[in-house]
This record gives structure tokens, sequence and C-alpha cells, in this order.
């Protein structure tokens, strides 16, 4: 492989200076230009074969701490940082870099053009957005309002909806009008009994204006996190400035997606294709499922993203002027980016025969040989396509001959290389759903008959129904017994799924789940280093190899599965997309409401697109007037100089059985007490509640410890000297624990919240005590990092002289081994007992809570009775720590 080449390159426009090393082009800038600029570095990309894609021979970033905020030192030795541009005015000169951005708009803060107050800004809303009521119902409404003001002599907001649709259509801001376009099939017909598709003409639609920028930020620290961390933007980047004029330009790529969904099924099944780019913005066309129409439908779909992107394919060589969202111009080149789609998605854009790899050249009947397949390159499969017969290449190569794709009306674009990873239908609801679930129910059916593998199943399934509840966990009171897979069901699944089989199936078995656990929980994490890419080919190592057992069990015959054969691509898609947590196709289905379905139902069904996309081009209006009224500070308060506004208790515990997003600075970990105490004890009715007699003493101790935290040498605790507390104890229902789990679902800061139970009635029904994760600090031996894990009894606080103690009373557990056990990768602990077994219990202060843990009975090969999940924790010996309970969780324990 050729080394990189560094070439730092003058940024000025116009100026053609190369230099070898920083200190020439500093010389240079000084001397020439007078002000210091950012430099360009700018790498020739590596030589290889076209089925490698090594890592860069430099980082784009340099070394450091991760930093989450805006890198704000322009002048720093950063290297060519692709997304950042240099500001401009709205002709493309550049500017002084420390100038301040050109106001939004000149309007005061009393303008609220083209409402005439707010009260009128606010209806629309509410009517148009929120509420989404019908033409008809906005009618009625306002005439029941208008008959409410006559005897005022006043009228509403609007007449009518048509002069609220008028408003609304007025709104200066948000006009990027959604249009549309017809394609038809212009080859050739048959003279009778012409096909109604052939006369047919297909309506697309289209927003004119595709581009409002995202606010881009950069990390300090090489390593693979969003998509402009990728190799794939960086490799872009260097092309980009082989055309010196867009030197000092900002790289920006349009990533793509597109997912198939279902708007009416018994009234004519109407399906609409949206396409989803980075921005948020669709496109629907409609497909028609006619076998003698497939290949006009797969014509159709690429000639309609080509006339999509048709708008901004001049700027993809040369630079067009934008503004961004901090209010400065900046010089931009865009690029087709990375396309997210399900398989059937992926096939229909590459050209590639179902059941072959869109993405290598693996043959359809073994994608997992011993040799590693080249990748598929747009150069190969042109040479492909004039060297050999339709049938070749059908057959050979899985390539539709006569299947142009979109992307090569586009500069620097293969769709094959833009396939982005598929986390959902690959992974979650692909190998595990459709494949090792279905396959240990075929392995108990294979092994033990229909009857026993019945039992065993029906065992499994009350191993899951068993587990303990948990912040954010589904419950399964019937087992994996449910109609109809989602998602969210097999991601939910995964979590519990491990432990309710180990016992019931074969050792290998058992690891294969784990390390196809470990596989999925890499990838889905918000950052990724290249020890997770060694971690992450190992795992998938160990999944090639024990999933073995299968095939030699006759289970299935052939590990030729595209969806597990997607996983060999990950590492590389990784290097140059990032992490895929970002590029997935969950992100497009839950887009689906919202752009397709919402829209669809407020249509009248005929012809609904065009007012689909006006619907659409309406609620873009409402929302980028309400950020700029926002933005002016108009929109505080209520209507009704708050008079009407319901006050809410800020920072309240909030008693939900589930993970929060939190709002808030990075921190690693803050818990609270819950906002409202349960009930007020003394000391002797709380011994007697949770039947620890020896409460008083421990109250004791506890003083003595906090007292003499900070005291080095502390004296004994000596109980006979001790004071006796004789005060009020404050009883709570849970506490909530704050950290830091940016790989989960989180709040900016990458911040997250979650209860902890210790009630004696959860939902008025059984007690519910959940266990927790406890900091013992660097010096206590344990083999999670210092965490130790215990179970919840009871929250309490109190007040003794001028201190106020926040406390938990907790049940010890220890760990088994020292190690995780080897076949399902978990951790296993059991409750600690003294020496005449009695439960280890203590006093800690709630600072020492790191978050809620999770944990699942190790349940053995013995059948279970039901049992419920309250109880989940006072029925068995030992206990596996989930570490699958969330992200956060995969990564301390």
């Amino acid at each position: 492989m050729a080394p990189a080449v560094t070439r730092l390159v003058c940024r000025f426009p116009n100026c053609n200076r190369v230099f070898k090393n920083k200190s020439g082009l500093t010389q240079h800038t000084h001397a020439k230009h007078g002000t210091p600029q950012i430099q360009n570095l700018n790498r020739t990309a590596p030589l290889a074969g076209p089925g490698f894609i090594p890592p860069r021979s430099r980082s784009p970033t340099p070394a450091g701490v991760i930093d989450d905020n805006i890198y704000d030192d322009p002048a720093g030795d950063q290297g060519f940082v692709p997304e950042e541009g240099l500001k401009c005015d709205a002709n493309g000169a550049f500017i002084d870099q420390d100038a301040p951005p050109p106001p939004h708009t000149d309007a005061p803060p009393t303008d609220w053009t083209p409402y005439d107050n707010r009260v009128e800004f606010e209806t629309a809303e509410f009517l148009f957005t929120r509420n989404q009521m019908s033409a008809r119902q906005i009618d009625t409404l306002l005439d029941l309002w208008a008959a409410t003001l006559i005897k005022h002599n006043d009228a509403p907001p609007f007449a009518n909806h048509r002069d609220m649709y008028a408003t609304i259509d007025a709104t200066p801001l948000g006009d990027t009008p959604w249009k549309s376009f017809t394609l038809c099939y212009n080859g050739a017909k048959p003279e009778q009994d012409v096909p109604p598709w052939m006369d047919g003409q297909y309506d697309r639609g289209i927003l004119a204006n595709l581009f409002t920028l995202p606010h881009y930020t950069t990390e300090d620290k090489r390593y693979w996190k969003n998509f402009m961390s990728g190799d794939w933007a960086w490799n872009q980047a260097d092309v980009i400035a082989q055309n010196e004029e867009n030197h000092g330009s900002t790289f920006v790529p349009l990533i793509i997606g597109s997912d198939k969904t279902v708007v009416s099924v018994a009234t004519g099944q109407t399906e609409y294709h949206p396409l989803y780019l980075s921005i948020r913005n669709i496109h629907n066309s409609e497909h028609n499922d006619d076998i003698k129409y497939r290949n006009f439908r797969r014509q159709l779909f690429q000639r309609s993203l080509a006339k999509i992107f048709e708008s901004v394919k001049p700027f993809m060589e040369n630079f067009d002027v934008t503004r961004f969202p901090d209010g400065h111009y900046r010089r931009t080149v865009y690029s087709l980016g990375p396309y997210i789609a399900d398989y059937p998605e992926q096939i229909l854009l590459s050209g590639v025969v179902q059941n072959w790899c869109p993405r290598c050249l693996g043959n359809r009947k073994d994608l997992d040989g011993a040799q590693p397949c080249l990748h598929r390159r747009k150069a190969h499969t042109e040479l492909l396509v004039e060297q050999l017969t339709y049938k070749q290449a059908w057959e050979q190569y899985g390539i539709i001959a006569d299947l142009v794709p979109f992307t090569n009306d586009f500069p620097r674009a293969d769709i094959h290389e833009l396939l982005s990873p598929d986390i959902l239908h690959q992974i979650i609801k692909g190998t595990f759903k459709d494949h090792l679930v279905d396959w240990v129910g075929e392995y108990l059916l294979v092994t033990h008959g229909t009857h026993h593998a019945a039992e065993i199943m029906d065992d499994i399934d009350r191993r899951i129904a068993a587990v303990a509840p948990f912040a954010g966990l589904r419950r399964f009171p019937d087992g994996r017994g449910f109609r109809q897979w989602t998602g969210d069901d097999s991601k939910a699944l995964m979590k519990v799924y491990l432990a309710a089989i180990e016992g019931h199936v074969p050792q290998d078995v058992v690891r294969t789940f784990s390390a196809f656990l470990e596989c999925c929980y890499i990838v889905r994490r918000e950052a990724l280093t290249e020890d997770d890419l060694v971690k992450l080919q190992d795992a998938l190592d160990r999944f090639h190899q024990y999933r073995e057992i299968f095939k030699t069990t006759g289970v299935v015959s052939t590990f030729s599965l595209l969806r597990q054969h997607s996983l060999c691509h990950y590492i590389v898609l990784i290097r140059l997309f990032g992490a895929p947590n970002g590029l997935c196709s969950s992100i497009t289905e839950s887009k689906h409401i919202k752009a397709v379905k919402e829209p669809w139902r407020r249509s009248s069904r005929f012809n609904a697109l065009g007012q689909m996309l006006l619907t659409n081009q309406h609620l873009d209006k409402l929302a980028a007037a309400h950020v700029d009224f926002e933005a002016r500070g108009m929109l505080r308060g209520s209507c009704h100089h708050g008079r009407l506004r319901i006050h809410e208790p800020q920072n309240q515990s909030i008693e939900v059985d589930a993970g929060e997003i939190i709002d808030g600075p990075t921190v690693e970990s803050h818990v609270e007490l819950a906002l409202t105490p349960r009930c007020a004890r003394n000391v002797h009715a709380l011994s007697l509640e949770l039947d620890l007699p020896c409460l008083p003493f421990m109250i004791q101790e506890f003083i003595h410890d906090q007292h003499y935290s900070d005291d080095p040498n502390p004296p004994e605790f000596d109980p006979a000297t001790a004071q006796v507390f004789l005060g009020k104890l404050t009883l709570f229902n849970s506490a909530a624990a704050l950290f830091h789990a940016p790989s989960d679902l989180s709040g900016m800061g990458g911040m997250r919240c979650k209860h902890i139970r210790a009630t004696p009635s959860w939902r008025t029904g059984e007690p519910r005590h959940d266990c927790i994760f406890i900091n013992m600090g660097v010096d206590f031996d344990s083999p999670m990092n210092g965490l130790a894990v215990a179970r919840v009894l009871c929250f309490f606080s109190f007040n003794y002289r001028t201190s106020y103690y926040p406390c938990a009373i907790v049940h010890w557990y220890s760990y088994v081994h020292e190690e995780r056990d080897p076949d399902t990768g978990m951790y296993v602990v059991a409750p600690m007992t003294t020496g005449d077994d009695v439960p280890d219990v203590s006093i800690i202060h709630i600072d020492c809570i790191f978050r809620a843990a999770h944990l699942i009975p190790v349940y053995g090969p013995d059948f279970i009775p039901k049992i419920s999940p309250h109880d989940s924790y006072d029925m068995f010996n030992s206990y596996y720590v989930n570490r699958y309970a969330d992200h956060h969780a995969f990564e301390i324990a």
C-alpha cells in the first residue's frame, strides 16, 4: 500500500502554493496574506484493492480528550476538517472569520407577520400541527368561537379553514415549496391488450429546496462516532479539494433513506415509498406488485431518484453558497452520502438479483466462503455488463444488466459503496429473531421431539415472564408468545433471552447467543475505537465458530444467509461511515407516521399525493415560524400572561417505570431521592417494618462513619459510647439515578435517568425492591472496576444535628466468580449472609449509588413453576448481572 502523502495547501482564493510542513505554510500566510487561516491538509487516498478498505494513515482529528462542544479554534493543528468551511458573504467571498453573522431578520419582536398577533399564530399551530383538526371541524370550531364573540363585537382569529390555510401559506419562513413531477413508460407497447401500467402516469413529490444544514461539531479524538468521523467523508473531501476553487468550502453529504410503507391495506393496498434525507424531507412514490411491472418499477424508482437530486448536481463539483444555522454563509459542496435501506430496497437500488449481496461478489450459495470476497464497484459492474450476456451477468454475478443505478449520474457516487448497515433488519429482526430464536425452537424439536420440546419452550416462557422488573425493560407476561413481532419486541427480548435458554440448550448454543449479543451491542455503541473493532471481530469469529452446532444437529443446512453475511461488512462500514447506530432503517421507519401516515389521514384519499405534500409544506412553515418567533423572545410564557399556564414542579422524580431522556450537563452519575416522600417513621417502627432489629445500631454506625469520613485514621466505632438517634426518618419509594449513557436514547450531553424502586407496593400490587451498582472506589477489589452489587430495601433520609443524610438500606451481593461466566459472558452474584445465615444488610449514603442494576436468575437445567416477577430476587440462589439490560450496563458490567 502506498503511503499517504501529506500536503498543506494555502486556503486563500487564487493562491496555489503547496507546502510540505506547517512552518512553511505559516510563514507564507503571514508574509503574503497577513491573517492566519485554517490549514487544509489534503491526503491522497491509499492504494488498495476493491475488497480492502484500510484505516487512514493519519487520524482526521488529533489525540486528546473527548469534547462534545463545538471546536472554536480553527487555527489549531487539526488538519483538514471536511465539514468545517470558511465563512463568506452571500456572494461567496471570504470574510473576516471573527465577524458576527448577519441577522436572520430585521423584524422587531412585535412583528408576527403574516399573523396579526400571538393568539392567531398559536391558534393556527394548535389546530394544524398539534391537534391536526380537519377542515370541517376547524370551520365548526371557528363558528362556535364567533358566536361567543358577537356580543363583544369581535371575531375569532380566522374566518374559516381557508383563511387559516392562506395565512399559513403566506408565512415567509420555511418557504421551500413541495413540487411534483410525472413519469410514464416510453418503451415499446404490444398492439393489443396493453397493460394498464404502460399507459399510466406516475406522480412523484419533491421538495424544491432540499437543504437546511445541520449544526456540525468536531471531536478532539479519532474514533468512529458520527458520520463525519468516518473515512468516506475524508476521502470525498480529498477528491473535492483537487479543485482549488473549492478550498475553504464545507462538505455536506446527503444522507438518504427510503422504506416502503402501507397507509391503506383493506381499501386498496395503497403504498407509499418515502425518501428521507438527513434534513427530514420526503419523496413519495407508488409501487405496483404486478410481476410484469417489476422491471419498469425498478427503472421508475431509479429515474425518480435521479430527478430528485438533479437540482443539486451542479454543486457536487463546484461550490454553492448556503446560509448555516449559526447565521453565517459558507461555500458548500454536496455529495450523495450513505443510503439507509433494508435489503429489498438495497437490491432495488443496486440492481442486484434477489439473494445476492449488494456489497460484495460472494456467491449467493456460499456467501461466507473461506476466501474474502471482493467488494462490488461501479467500474467493475459496468465492465461485466459490457463483456457478459444478460444471463451470464445474472447467474454468475447477480447483476441485472439492464438496470442503471441512479448514482451513475452523479460524481463520486457508487451505490455499492454507499449502502449503509441496517442494524434493525440485519441484526435485530434478522439474525436474532428470524434466525437464532427460531433455530432454538427447531433444535429442541429435532432433539427432544414435539411433546418434550413444547414443555421446554413453556419453561423458557415462564423464565422470561419471571424476570424482575427494571426501568425501561418490557414485560413479557406470556414469554415470547406474542402474535406479531416488532423491532422493539426483538430488542426487549434480546435483553433476557440468553439467561432463559441456558440449561435447556447445549453450551455452544449459549455461546452462540453470547457472541452474537456482544456483536450487536458493540455495533450499537455511540462511538467506537480501534479496540472496539478488534473486539467486534473477535465476537464475530466466535459467533461463526459456535453457530456450527445448528448445522451439525441438522437444524440448518447452510449459513449462506444474507442478514448474517452482512455482519462481515460492518467493520469496513464503520471505518467508512462512523458508528452505524446513526445510519439505521429504524430511523426512516420512525418517520413514516409524521411524514406519510398522518398527512394521508388528513387527505381526501383521492389523488392524495398533492394534498400530502401541501400538508407537509404547511407543517414546515409553522415549524419555521415557531423557531423564529421563539428566537426573538416572542413565545415566552403563555398568551394570557401566565394566568392560563399550568405550572408543574421542576426536577420532579416522575413515577414511571421507564428510562427517561434528560437534558443537562454531562456528569458520570448522580442520584437523588424522589421529590415526594412516602411517609415518616421513627426508628423502632421502621425496624419492625423491615424486620431489622439491629437498625438502631446500624444508624449509629452510619452516623459515626459519616462524621469521620474525611479522617484517614478514624476511631473505632463503639456502640456503647455512640449517641442513640431518636429522631424521625422520612421514607421514599424511589430514587432517580442520572448517568452518562450516550449509546442509549439520551438527551443533550448524553444524560439518561432511571428510577430505582424500593416500595412496599408497586402500582397498588406487590412490593418491589430493585438492585443497584454501588461505587466502592478504586481500592475495592471488584471484577467490575470498583462496583459492588446490592438490593435496596428502603430509601430514607434524616437530619442529625446540622447535617442532612439521604440514605439507603441495602442487602449486599457477592461475586461468585472473579471472571465472567464463560458461556453467557455475564458476571454471577449471590446474596450475602453473615455467619449465622442472616442477610448482610447495611446503610449507605445515596452518593455511593452509581445506577440501577438488573439481575436475572441462574435458572439451571430444572423446570421452574410460575413465578411472579416481584418474587424473582427472593427465589433463587444466584443471579446473572444482566449486562444486556441497556447499552450503559453493557459498558460497565
